[in-house]
């Protein structure tokens, strides 16, 4: 007699004793089960791919959906199940996804994001002199996350979008349980309930009166002129704000704490300020902070790598353990900075999904990076690393806390 063995659920935890790397079944996954079967909360299962050629193969095929209204899309939490409400463009397929995302694609591309530098580079300064100024009085140390790794991206993107950076604390907190794997389902949707009211308030006050940022840009060019609804502007400040902030802030601290306890590569880059660049695009790769997904839904019966995955099965595509793909990445478990193809890696996905806010998020993390670095040469942790709170109870890692002196 033949026993049936339940699929085992979504490898998330890092693994013990080693915060920077991805869950250690995605290791084993890729040489004995590169594409398996995973379980999920609401007791359906979903495929789980952790090989970086089927990872790219997945999420370049538009035969899989984004569309969490799917039948057989794998919902988790963070996705906010199958509601048609505020659900953003990128819970979209073409033409749709198409069309809305040119909407906003030129608020995103690498000149205007560009120009936008000096400003970052202004911003971080600012609250690097702040971090100076407190570091004599605090005790425990000065938590980089509060002090810098959240403010930067959130005043940024407040400033894109025109949202007023006094409610930053507001929508950090409600982006917070969102993105929590552990709070009830009833407390998430209270939260979710929260910021929709709260994006409905703000739109409504930018449709009386818009300005010089993305949403005012969407009113008048979009909005009144029929090409978008009221929701449909609320959606584009949900997601931009969401993605705005909470994955840069958790690079940001993330690297930061990396590059502590490396002093030889925090050296290098210090006395090489040009690698920056490629050490960001390492970095990236090395963390790849979304541990809960992304997630499609087959629309069409499609064999990947021999596996036929039907129509209507869910499926979630391992992007950490393709960034650890050893055929594709040397020593891939190894920081190097310098490594020639780092730039090919998946942190930001792939195919016509692939981050809208990736040229912002690259920026932010070269000048934020470069600024500690060279301001504060001696920066390291106030506490033992097993003391470091990491969020391994949220769908993007990270450290909620980092307590750094100097």
């Amino acid at each position: 007699m033949t026993m049936f063995t339940a699929p085992a659920p979504l490898p998330v935890e890092p693994p013990s004793g080693c915060p920077f790397g991805p869950p250690a079944a995605f290791a084993a996954l890729r040489t004995t089960q590169p594409i398996s079967k995973i379980s999920l909360p609401d007791g359906s299962w979903a495929w789980l791919v952790t090989r970086y050629a089927d990872i790219r193969t997945v999420l370049g095929d538009t035969r899989f959906s984004s569309d969490t209204t799917v039948h057989g899309y794998p919902l988790s939490g963070m996705t906010g199940g199958p509601s048609t409400r505020n659900r953003g463009f990128i819970r979209t397929d073409p033409p749709e996804h198409t069309r809305l995302r040119r909407m906003v694609t030129r608020e995103f591309m690498v000149k205007r994001v560009e120009a936008l530098r000096p400003e970052i580079q202004r911003i971080t300064e600012e609250l690097c002199d702040a971090m100076e100024r407190a570091e004599g009085r605090a005790e425990g140390g000065v938590d980089l996350v509060q002090a810098l790794a959240l403010p930067v991206p959130s005043l940024v993107i407040s400033l894109l979008l025109g949202v007023p950076y006094d409610d930053h604390d507001l929508f950090q907190g409600l982006t917070g349980t969102l993105l929590s794997r552990t709070v009830p389902d009833d407390e998430r949707e209270a939260a979710r309930a929260e910021l929709r009211d709260y994006l409905d308030r703000l739109v409504t006050a930018k449709e009386a009166d818009p300005g010089d940022d993305i949403l005012g840009r969407l009113i008048v060019e979009q909005q009144r002129t029929g090409e978008l609804t009221h929701d449909q502007v609320a959606a584009f400040a949900a997601l931009l704000l969401i993605a705005g902030h909470e994955t840069t802030a958790n690079m940001i601290g993330l690297s930061a704490l990396t590059l502590m306890r490396d002093p030889a590569t925090a050296e290098k880059l210090r006395q090489e300020p040009a690698l920056i660049r490629g050490a960001v695009e390492e970095l990236l790769r090395f963390h790849s902070i979304i541990r809960n997904g992304p997630r499609r839904v087959a629309t069409a019966d499609v064999e990947v790598d021999g596996h036929l995955i039907r129509a209507g099965e869910g499926v979630v595509v391992a992007v950490p353990s393709g960034n650890r793909d050893e055929s594709v990445f040397a020593d891939a478990d190894r920081l190097d900075v310098c490594r020639p193809n780092a730039q090919h890696h998946v942190a930001f996905g792939y195919g016509i999904h692939q981050c809208l806010g990736q040229a912002l998020a690259r920026v932010e993390l070269q000048v934020v990076l470069g600024t500690l670095l060279r301001r504060f040469p001696a920066m390291r942790p106030a506490v033992p690393v097993e003391e470091i709170p990491f969020r391994t109870d949220m769908s993007i890692y990270g450290c909620h806390a980092l307590p750094v002196t100097w």
